[in-house]
């Protein structure tokens, strides 16, 4: 009978038990394209979120490294945590409550995104800090979450030119969202353009000459170049990810930099019938051996995704019964384990990756879950460690003896 991992079977023990692999190389890769599609625009890297998952600090270095221009984030706590990590780039965080920290905001030479209601928190925070405040106007042209209304954009235009004429604030840039770019045949698009353009003429006219102008996202970075303006905010499309149905990343040009895997750590032998997980919605159909997997919903596998692939020693599996909060069951066919058959036993289980070897992707579990690629990965846990594999030598925090070499080791996310 096999042994663990790193005996009989010779699996390399890794070094976590479960983690997610992070690869800045394909980060790298794909900001160098949303660039090529969005020149002469520049980039902004949204890492919002801890970076759709991956860890925000190690993927704003290297998208910054591969030539990204600014960063993005929705909270200012978020920026904040960059700045702590010395990151220096022009910054912007546009999601705020009555509570937001806007003095740190100012003080660390944070751009604000302004709705309108955060103006004058924003400008007491410009006095008491004694130095002005960056702002981008964000305008609602039809998403219909935060950003000015059109019927009330001249009076807040009015309002901040009056604020920079008294020092108190730069207009640096004017921002709206679009809704349905990842749909590229629907019109609404097109009327949230339309509108766009007729805010920035407003704010033109009222003498605001913003640094930037930015209304794309990551579809509409790579299918409407009329939407680029000054810059583009690229979230998923640095992640590796396609934001259209029916096209994968791999036919956009973009690498999925996340791997989830883990190790098979149970594999036993059960008769025809066996009930699996809670519920039991699940029997086996013959006699067969499960192997178990250790990751639930507790590290973010979503507990509707039953069905959703696990690939074993180059065969995908899909999980059987109700996934739990710690683990779930995979169903290996009839290996007869305990009877001296071959064992999977601590082999490698990965749940998603790039599938370049034909293996599950992010795209595979949001289908199983009913929900998008964005979340798959956005809700991978912190009690699962972030690895980083083709870290540069050149992205260490300061102070940090830079790696050697081109490839550094997988190393535990700060």
């Amino acid at each position: 009978m096999a042994g663990p991992a790193g005996t009989s079977h010779g699996y390399a023990r890794p070094a976590h038990e479960r983690s997610a692999v992070i690869d800045l190389e394909a980060i790298r890769h794909n900001v160098r394209r949303l660039a090529a599609a969005a020149e002469p625009a520049k980039v902004m890297a949204v890492v919002k979120a801890d970076a759709y998952g991956h860890g925000a600090v190690p993927v704003a270095r290297a998208a910054l490294e591969a030539g990204a221009s600014w960063l993005g984030v929705a909270h200012i706590s978020e920026a904040l945590a960059l700045r702590a990590a010395g990151i220096e780039a022009p910054l912007l965080a546009w999601l705020h409550t009555p509570e937001s920290n806007f003095g740190a905001a100012v003080a660390a030479g944070v751009d604000i995104g302004c709705s309108g209601w955060e103006l004058e928190q924003i400008v007491a925070a410009a006095r008491e800090q004694e130095r002005p405040a960056r702002v981008h106007l964000k305008v609602d042209t039809g998403l219909g979450r935060n950003g000015a209304t059109v019927e009330v954009w001249d009076r807040l235009v009015g309002d901040a030119v009056e604020y920079q004429d008294q020092g108190l604030l730069r207009v640096v840039g004017i921002f709206s969202h679009l809704a349905v770019a990842d749909e590229p045949e629907r019109p609404e698009t097109d009327d949230q353009l339309a509108a766009f353009r007729e805010v920035l003429a407003i704010a033109e006219d009222a003498g605001v000459d913003p640094e930037v102008r930015h209304l794309a996202n990551t579809p509409a970075t790579l299918s409407r170049p009329d939407t680029h303006f000054d810059l583009v905010r690229a979230g998923l499309g640095i992640y590796g990810l396609s934001p259209f149905e029916g096209q994968t990343s791999a036919e956009l040009g973009l690498r999925p930099a996340m791997t989830l895997r883990t190790v098979v750590s149970h594999c036993k032998d059960v008769h025809s019938g066996q009930g699996v997980s809670y519920g039991f919605n699940y029997h086996t159909a013959g006699e067969s051996t499960l192997g178990l997997i250790p990751l639930g919903y507790a590290d973010g596998v979503p507990r509707v995704a039953t069905g959703g692939p696990v690939r074993v020693e180059g065969i995908t599996y899909p999980v059987v019964g109700r996934i739990a909060m710690d683990q779930m069951v995979i169903d290996l066919g009839p290996l007869d384990v305990s009877r001296g058959g071959h064992s999977v036993l601590g082999a490698e289980a990965v749940l998603f990756g790039d599938g370049a070897d034909g293996g599950p992707t992010a795209d595979d579990w949001a289908r199983a879950a009913g929900t998008n690629n964005y979340e798959i990965v956005t809700r991978i846990s912190p009690r699962v460690p972030r690895t980083y594999i083709n870290e540069s030598p050149l992205s260490g925090a300061p102070g940090e003896k830079p790696a050697t070499g081109a490839t550094a080791p997988e190393t535990p996310a700060p």
